[in-house]
């Protein structure tokens, strides 16, 4: 029996285990496709969407029917004393207090006008009072305007979404691009201190049995010291690189990623000359079409001042029922209940304010003028961008193979050094001259292939082209 039980609970940890240690195999363009459903920030711009839409329709009903219900329930626990002239009762000179004693000594008393007042409880101690009122806006300037702005809070919450997903795939660009030039770097510089621990190895033996000097195996080792160093850098750099690809894509940040691409490829399918040719249009922009929107919502601001200058008309029915009783017998069957009903329609004029609606639509009017300044800004600044990140690509390019051209040279230098430096032809001074500019060589390559990809992502959205 033991023996189940503990097949179970082992089963049962390792299912928790496997569902923690959440494994992944991807490539760019699924990293991407994987973010635009799951980034926080789209998650979180379909919200806005949704909530845009929930006040659309929140808008619209202030237009529409409005029925309420109201019950209210009275119950006096020291009912209200009104006091009545006691000359409306009686014409005797004596004082009386209450009713009862007035009808109690009218048959003994002189027809004289009596004083003070009586004390005298109207109404009974409990009542109930049923109402169901139904109203309806008629017309009003300030809900037209107000359900016009509705919607464009809903085209901005769209574009916003638009905007998003062009912000999220240059993000995911990016990140993927980092994790592959650490793997890249980690790469490179375990190949480099391969060759240079067997450089130092030969040197150290060469010195040993005096034919060089300690100076040249010191050399070397300082070289080997610092590339192990670079080493344990970009490891630890690898783990935060893959926690923030997995937060761009919206994935837990632990995941196990596997990699698909290569920077290599990437940078080599990222170049295209067509791209730079490519038309800019701002009127399809996505900024452009933001800063039209806030254009718009500035000129919908100045029609609601102005409409709060126009009447508003709306109409009410209620139907209603009040029962009265000393006691509560409001559920019993012999219970008397008095209907009501009220039909009635309420106009509101506004007629002088001290300028106030004045002023307000002057400001209204003063921030459509500035937004009218802000679209054209919008337009000049897009357009320089566009042309910014153009160029940028273009150079990124020219970097790229100039790049890959100097890491071969450098390479073959390094390699006829380290001969000759074997050969006792050259010193160490020379071979660490031609290490240090092979190992700048090889860090510009990689930076130049990641420039390609990021650039490329940086023209895209400069261009506004729609993603893939």
């Amino acid at each position: 029996m033991n023996k189940y039980i503990y097949l179970l609970c082992f089963l049962f940890f390792a299912t928790i285990i496997n569902a923690q240690e959440k494994q992944m195999s991807i490539s760019l363009e699924e990293a991407i496709n994987f973010a635009l459903e799951n980034s926080y920030n789209t998650r979180a711009a379909k919200n806005d969407i949704n909530s845009a839409k929930e006040k659309v329709w929140e808008t619209t009903t202030i237009g529409l029917p409005q029925i309420n219900g109201k019950v209210d329930y009275q119950n006096f626990l020291k009912q209200p004393v009104s006091l009545l002239p006691a000359a409306a009762f009686d014409n005797t000179t004596s004082t009386v207090n209450t009713v009862e004693d007035y009808f109690d000594l009218m048959p003994n008393r002189e027809p004289t006008p009596p004083e003070g007042f009586i004390p005298v409880v109207f109404g009974t101690k409990q009542n109930v009072n049923a109402t169901v009122t139904l109203t309806q806006l008629l017309f009003d300037g300030s809900y037209l305007v107000g359900l016009q702005a509705s919607k464009t809070f809903l085209k901005i919450s769209k574009q916003a979404e638009e905007k998003t997903e062009l912000i999220t795939r240059e993000a995911v660009i990016n990140a993927y691009g980092n994790v592959l030039v650490t793997e890249k770097s980690i790469s490179i510089l375990e190949g480099n201190i391969k060759i240079l621990q067997k450089n130092f190895n030969d040197a150290k033996k060469i010195y040993e049995n005096g034919l060089n000097e300690e100076e040249d195996v010191e050399q070397l080792e300082i070289t080997l010291g610092n590339l192990k160093n670079q080493l344990n850098s970009v490891i630890r750099m690898k783990e935060i690189a893959y926690q923030m690809l997995n937060l761009s894509m919206g994935s837990p940040i632990n995941t196990k990623l596997t990699l698909t691409d290569s920077l290599d490829g990437l940078a080599e399918d990222n170049i295209s000359l067509e791209l730079i040719n490519t038309e800019f249009n701002y009127n399809k922009h996505i900024d452009f079409k933001i800063s039209e929107n806030d254009r718009e919502t500035k000129r919908l601001m100045m029609k609601l001042e102005q409409s709060k200058a126009l009447p508003s008309l709306s109409a009410f029915v209620n139907y209603g029922t009040q029962a009265f009783s000393d006691s509560f017998s409001f559920f019993d069957s012999n219970q008397q209940w008095f209907q009501s009903s009220l039909f009635g329609v309420s106009l509101n004029v506004p007629i002088f304010s001290s300028l106030g609606r004045t002023s307000k639509t002057a400001q209204a009017k003063i921030a459509l003028e500035t937004a009218d300044l802000r679209l054209e800004e919008t337009k000049q600044k897009l357009s320089l961008q566009a042309q910014k990140a153009k160029n940028d690509y273009q150079l990124s390019i020219q970097n790229y193979e100039t790049s890959k051209k100097n890491v071969g040279l450098a390479e073959r230098i390094e390699k006829k050094q380290r001969i000759k430096f074997f050969e006792g032809i050259s010193s160490s001074f020379d071979l660490l001259q031609a290490q240090n500019q092979l190992y700048t060589q090889q860090q510009n390559y990689i930076q130049s292939m990641l420039d390609v990809i990021a650039k490329k992502a940086a023209l895209e959205n400069a261009l506004n082209l729609p993603i893939k």
